[in-house]
């Protein structure tokens, strides 16, 4: 049974307003239709351009935000039927890694703050046991526990990223979605975190849904991949297959457009 199994999911948006003071007019099918499986242990990359619904799929598989039809299931659980206390449980272990690393911290709250508020929120553990924590995941993220004493608007994009993935972990989850996780950053920067998350996948057992609008980025990282288009899932495979034999024109569109990734 796969971890993750996602069934005619569907988010619809009315359009807004227009500029000369009409009312909504149609509506946007962000995601239509979408049925998906995400094996226990494998990385998925979704890859499609801005405005495909990539990162409106993430986000409703997390549920953090509401689809208008369709079912999701995590570990056998129905995630949409799923009540208060039941999502908090749920939540421990479905984390994200979002694309802004700017954005995504509190520029008020310490790194080890930011760490160890998902332990606050879900453990209650006492303060001592948060800081050894906190002090391994910075270590487990590539940094040095110094930095939990800082601000995150003291560090570099690449490394508030990293503080975002170690924040991420702090619960142990066994899903994380990264959402354009290296978009925000240089080529090389972007590639020392796509070799962290290869490296934290396998050592705390992961499964990914990693999205991106790079098809080399996906392929590197990615076991198998599914091309978002417009809402719908054109195309799924094996990162072989996908990216040496495309099938749909889309594909090699985005196999055409984005450089090569440099480890």
């Amino acid at each position: 049974m796969a971890l993750v199994e996602v069934r005619d999911l569907t988010r619809i948006y009315p359009l807004g307003e227009s500029a000369f003071g009409g009312g909504a007019h149609g509506e946007v099918r962000a995601v239509d239709g979408v049925s998906l499986d995400i094996e226990a242990g494998e990385a998925l990359g979704l890859v499609g351009e801005s405005g495909s619904g990539k990162s409106t799929l993430g986000r409703l598989i997390l549920r953090l935000i509401e689809p208008n039809s369709g079912s999701i299931r995590f570990a056998g659980q129905d995630v949409l039927a799923a009540g208060r206390s039941e999502m908090r449980r749920l939540r421990r272990d479905m984390q994200i890694v979002f694309q802004d690393p700017f954005g995504s911290l509190d520029p008020r709250m310490t790194v080890a703050d930011i760490v160890t508020e998902p332990l606050i929120i879900h453990n209650g553990a006492r303060r001592e046991a948060r800081m050894q924590a906190a002090s391994e995941l910075m270590r487990a993220v590539g940094l040095d526990p110094s930095a939990l004493r800082r601000y995150a608007h003291e560090f570099s994009g690449g490394q508030r990223q990293r503080i975002g993935i170690a924040r991420a972990l702090a619960l142990k989850p066994r899903f994380i979605v990264a959402d354009e996780p290296v978009s925000a950053l240089d080529v090389s920067v972007g590639a020392q975190i796509v070799n962290l998350l290869a490296d934290l996948q396998r050592q705390f057992k992961l499964t990914y849904l990693f999205i991106s609008h790079s098809m080399p980025v996906v392929r590197y990282l990615a076991t198998r991949i599914a091309v978002m288009k417009a809402g719908k899932i054109v195309e799924v495979g094996t990162s072989e297959q996908v990216t040496s034999h495309p099938e749909h024109p889309y594909t090699r569109t985005l196999l055409q457009a984005t450089p090569e990734l440099k480890s």
